[in-house]
């Protein structure tokens, strides 16, 4: 199963302010919904998960079926499991036959995944903006090394850009 981490971080490595507000551009929302919409499966991490839910994100990026990596445990549904590490999510997802998953945060839910060395590629959206202070990209990172290999550097208007990488295993 290919694992894409897919995330749209400020120049200076932020996914989101302190307060977990994303603040991008039309532009980067219009690219991840397109992007989303190509996967069947998310993984993402509690809160993450919650701030998705009180948007209704879920159908705009048409309602995939959603695993949660939590440490709580909460009432699943047809549409969405909840388990308790990254690798029970690969092998819950394994066992439903998905052929691809998008990761897609927060900051600690993609530390564990990197440290693991459960993801394939990473794509990134940059947007022009910096936040002195907010949720890292890899959030109260673990010690853990991942090379990468460049696949594609894509400019998605004047001011925005994506890069697509390979994690190098």
């Amino acid at each position: 199963m290919k694992t894409v981490l897919y995330m749209t971080m400020t120049a200076n490595g932020m996914i989101a302010t302190e307060k977990g507000d994303a603040p991008w551009s039309d532009v980067i929302w219009e690219g991840y919904y397109k992007i989303a919409k190509q996967f069947k499966a998310v993984i993402l991490g509690r809160k993450t998960y919650e701030l998705m839910k009180e948007a209704n994100e879920f159908q705009k990026i048409g309602s995939p079926f959603t695993v949660v990596v939590s440490r709580g445990s909460k009432k699943a549904d047809s549409k969405t499991a909840f388990v308790k590490s990254p690798k029970d999510a690969m092998k819950l997802l394994k066992e439903m036959k998905f052929d691809k998953v998008m990761i897609g945060g927060g900051g600690k839910l993609n530390a564990s995944f990197m440290k693991e060395n459960l993801v394939d590629e990473i794509i990134l959206d940059i947007e022009p903006m910096i936040f002195g202070k907010g949720i890292e990209l890899f959030n109260d990172a673990p010690d853990f090394r991942s090379d990468l290999q460049l696949i594609k550097v894509k400019k998605l208007s004047d001011n925005e850009i994506q890069l697509h990488y390979k994690v190098v295993k």
